[in-house]
């Protein structure tokens, strides 16, 4: 049986830059950190705070939102209360012989719900995951059973958090500033 030889693929134009927003004023910065703190705010408190009128306080988060300034609201949880005591930092060593490839690993990544970060990173590897497991015993088995046999691992390198500094934190907008 002969092989066939593989298609060759046509290498896809770059993506445009997204188009350029609006610049921010300094309510608009003054939203972004308010609701950063506290994205349960009324929006008659978030105006109060802001030192604008409910109205256009309101205008200005849709507005915000529409262009994707603001991408979603959540609740943060401490995985340990709910029984998720392992966070691993695991570097994947893929294979990027084609855009494809990397862009099939992607995608089944996004699929996993243990992976709660993803990096495309620079230097060594490919990605760079943050994984939650309920123990040392279940991210081991998971790993095996699930992250070595996605499609272009070549091989996994893993680093455990032996605690938290910091996480959660705001988006640092002092450089919005005029």
């Amino acid at each position: 049986m002969a092989l066939k030889k593989p298609k060759s693929v046509k290498p896809k134009a770059p993506e445009p830059p997204p188009p350029a927003s609006p610049p921010l004023d300094r309510y608009d910065i003054a939203i972004l950190a308010e609701l950063q703190a506290d994205a349960r705010l009324t929006n008659a408190e978030l105006a109060s705070r802001i030192g604008l009128s409910p109205a256009p306080t309101w205008r200005r988060v849709k507005r915000l939102e529409e262009l994707h300034y603001i991408t979603g609201y959540r609740a943060e949880i401490d995985r340990r209360r709910i029984g998720l005591g392992v966070l691993a930092f695991v570097r994947v060593d893929a294979d990027r012989h084609n855009a494809e490839a990397t862009r099939a690993l992607e995608a089944r990544v996004r699929d996993l719900p243990e992976v709660v970060a993803c990096h495309y990173i620079s230097g060594t590897g490919t990605f760079e995951l943050h994984v939650v497991a309920t123990d040392l015993d279940a991210f081991s088995r998971w790993s095996r059973q699930v992250l070595l046999n996605l499609p272009y691992v070549k091989d996994l390198h893993t680093s455990f958090s032996l605690g938290e500094v910091k996480t959660g934190g705001a988006l640092p907008l002092q450089h919005l500033q005029p």
